[in-house]
């Protein structure tokens, strides 16, 4: 296996970052995962535009983009492979230990790795731990990410795939690592941005395409929703078929069969939307 760092493509079994590494040290790194399917990537240019956001909300330097395409087109070429996670990593470098950084500049590390296609549906369950909707990284695909490790260990102990967040507002947020949807009344709604939740590349596109409304919702909406997906990079449009305890027979319903069936047409007619 190949991967992108330093400039080059290197072995993964020998590639090396250092242990003073910001990423490791702190957590001071933002990252983009890109679906990329037969060697050709999905939504790159959204994706990138976000890591700099990404990087400017952390003070981090611009990534270069054609770097980064450059990049992303030598790993997929160096790995084929039918259906992949391409992961773009981007840290504030090597540094002193501790929060200050140092001077010698961002690292970045392009990888890939096999997936394969998601499951129609899903079950999810919810969580006692909050998103700040006020805190400093709120917005940022950073990765600090052991919140999202913890909660989605706890969806594995309950036969879930995904953890819900409220925030501490007790509005219903995000996943682990998904945006989430209801369908109340045969009407699409998402958490807006507001909530705390990530910018979704999957979730921005689906309110496009689907003419979902950005609603405020508590938590409880999971109770009486008619229907719930999930929406992400991998997961592209996703039924649940179980939130917590409470079951919803014959996912995906009509309203998230219809949003897959059109995410799936528009993104297999453009693959840079």
């Amino acid at each position: 296996m190949k991967i992108w760092l330093d400039g080059g493509l290197q072995d993964s079994e020998s590639a090396r970052v250092s242990v003073f590494d910001h990423g490791l040290t702190v957590g001071d790194g933002i990252f983009e995962t890109v679906k990329a399917t037969d060697g050709k990537t999905f939504a790159l240019t959204r994706h990138l535009d976000r890591l700099t956001r990404s990087a400017r909300g952390l003070g981090l330097p611009d990534p270069d983009h054609d770097e980064v395409r450059r990049a992303c087109a030598a790993v997929l070429e160096a790995n084929p492979m039918p259906l992949g996670r391409l992961r773009i990593t981007y840290t504030g470098g090597q540094g002193p230990l501790g929060s200050d950084r140092g001077d010698q500049g961002p690292t970045l590390v392009v990888a890939l790795g096999g997936t394969t296609r998601r499951a129609d549906t899903t079950a999810v369950v919810t969580v006692p731990w909050t998103r700040n909707e006020r805190g400093a990284l709120t917005g940022l695909k950073t990765t600090s990410y052991a919140e999202n490790v913890v909660a989605l260990a706890r969806a594995h102990e309950h036969g879930a795939t995904e953890a819900l967040f409220a925030n501490t507002v007790g509005q219903l947020c995000e996943g682990t690592g998904s945006n989430v949807f209801v369908v109340l009344d045969g009407e699409i709604h998402t958490p807006p941005l507001t909530s705390g939740c990530l910018a979704g590349i999957t979730r921005e596109l689906t309110v496009r395409w689907t003419g979902a409304r950005e609603t405020d919702l508590p938590l409880d909406v999971l109770e009486r929703a008619d229907e719930v997906f999930l929406t992400s990079t991998l997961r592209d449009v996703q039924a649940v078929h179980r939130v917590d305890t409470r079951e919803l027979p014959g996912a995906p319903g009509p309203v998230t069969a219809k949003a897959m069936r059109i995410f799936d047409e528009r993104a297999g007619h453009d693959l840079d939307p």
